[in-house]
């Protein structure tokens, strides 16, 4: 009774407070097979919202890993258009997105690294036009996780596979806020301490962060104009969102070009069906000009090359290394909860809604103002519990971020 107390209560947290359904919307559910129960619930609450239609995209991991290991080389350069144009319909016409995120880690090991490099590429070409919409806040989306047996064994490995469901399922409810609490009320408090950090940090509008810890030493500036953002967003119309469940993020751009030192992982990065671990980037005037990596050298290498973009950073997140999420000591796998674990930067894109009037800037325009573009954009955690951030302001000011991981203030 009380797992499936629970389970409801999840689900009317990513309709409520994810993608925040509103009457009339349209809402495209991203899934795969495994989570279809989790799916029909979020259908239905949904449809109590007042949604005009679901659609569920269904995906299936073996069909997938089928796929890249027996479909001709050219398969991996294209992506159907159809799905591109149906994305875009939906953002057009003010639907939201909703994605289960709950991809085994391991899925694509054993498969060529630039069969999935070249179709990682190419979807994110294909999907550029929806991805502005969700950049820049112009749609509401969100993504939360569903525990598959293949993800909760990687988490889990020393049980059995329904024991690792269920351990995986007590975790993503507790850092969720939804075990035993009503969660919409739970989130609401904690989108409001976010807010009170992002406003100190926006009142502050600093000029640089430097970064130290035993591993990292890494100085970033900020772009003029740019705006520190936390968990909840708005839509155009003024709905908030929460693009992230859970997240416990405030998050900016840094400069593209004044990006300079070293910076070393601090958990693994899941990326197109591979496990990238124990690397390290070193940036000169924002470009990495040099990368390693203990596991996934090769991946990485991939996606540093998916194009100019994705070798500068797009987003600088401040994220507590003691939250509900890092409390738990566990190692997710799973970008969506393991960067809201840890302080984290992202290579590619950056968001525009963290400059002022950046919907406007023409894409010619982004590299004077500092605002990096690419077709990925891919999050990586770096913080630990000794990492140190002090801001220096434009007057020169120094004022101490972070200490020992956490917030200093």
């Amino acid at each position: 009774m009380e797992f499936q107390r629970n389970l409801d209560e999840y689900a009317k947290l990513a309709v409520k407070v994810g993608v925040n359904i509103q009457p009339g919307q349209t809402l495209l559910v991203r899934s795969p097979l495994e989570c279809a129960p989790f799916v029909r619930k979020v259908s239905e609450y949904a449809y109590k919202c007042g949604a005009k239609n679901v659609h569920i995209e269904w995906s299936d991991e073996e069909c997938t890993l089928i796929k890249y290991l027996n479909a001709p080389e050219e398969t991996f350069n294209e992506f159907p258009k159809w799905t591109a144009e149906q994305y875009v319909d939906i953002a057009k016409e003010g639907g939201a997105f909703l994605t289960i995120y709950a991809q085994n880690p391991d899925l694509l090991k054993d498969v060529d690294p630039q069969r999935v490099a070249n179709f990682q590429k190419a979807s994110a070409i294909a999907l550029k036009e929806w991805r502005s919409y969700t950049l820049s806040d112009k749609c509401k989306w969100s993504i939360v996780s569903v525990p598959t047996e293949s993800w909760a064994k990687k988490v889990f490995p020393d049980v059995d596979s329904k024991e690792a469901v269920e351990k995986l399922w007590d975790a993503i409810f507790k850092c969720s806020r939804v075990d035993g609490q009503d969660a919409v009320e739970a989130w609401a408090k904690h989108n409001a301490d976010l807010k009170l950090r992002m406003n100190f940090l926006n009142d502050k509008n600093f000029k640089t962060l430097k970064y130290k810890s035993s591993k990292t030493d890494l100085t970033l500036d900020l772009p003029e104009g740019h705006i520190w953002l936390s968990g909840a967003s708005e839509d155009p119309t003024g709905v908030e969102f929460n693009a992230n469940m859970p997240t416990e993020e405030v998050f900016s751009m840094p400069h593209k070009f004044k990006v300079n030192g070293v910076v070393h992982s601090t958990k693994p990065l899941v990326y197109g069906g591979n496990v990238i671990d124990n690397f390290a980037l070193t940036f000169k005037d924002g470009k990495i000009v040099d990368f390693t990596a203990q596991k996934g050298e090769e991946t990485l290498g991939k996606l540093i090359d998916t194009d100019e973009g994705s070798h500068y950073l797009g987003e600088v997140a401040l994220v507590p290394f003691k939250s509900p999420i890092s409390d738990t000591n566990i190692v997710f796998y799973n970008t969506l909860y393991d960067e809201n674990a840890s302080c984290h930067f992202a290579l590619g894109s950056a968001y525009r809604t963290c400059i002022k009037d950046g919907d406007e800037l023409k894409d010619d325009e982004l590299d004077n103002h500092g605002v990096n573009n690419s077709l990925t954009h891919v999050d990586f955690m770096i913080g630990s519990s000794d990492l140190d951030i002090v801001g220096i302001t434009h007057d020169g000011e120094k004022v101490q971020v972070f200490k020992d991981g956490n917030w200093a203030f």
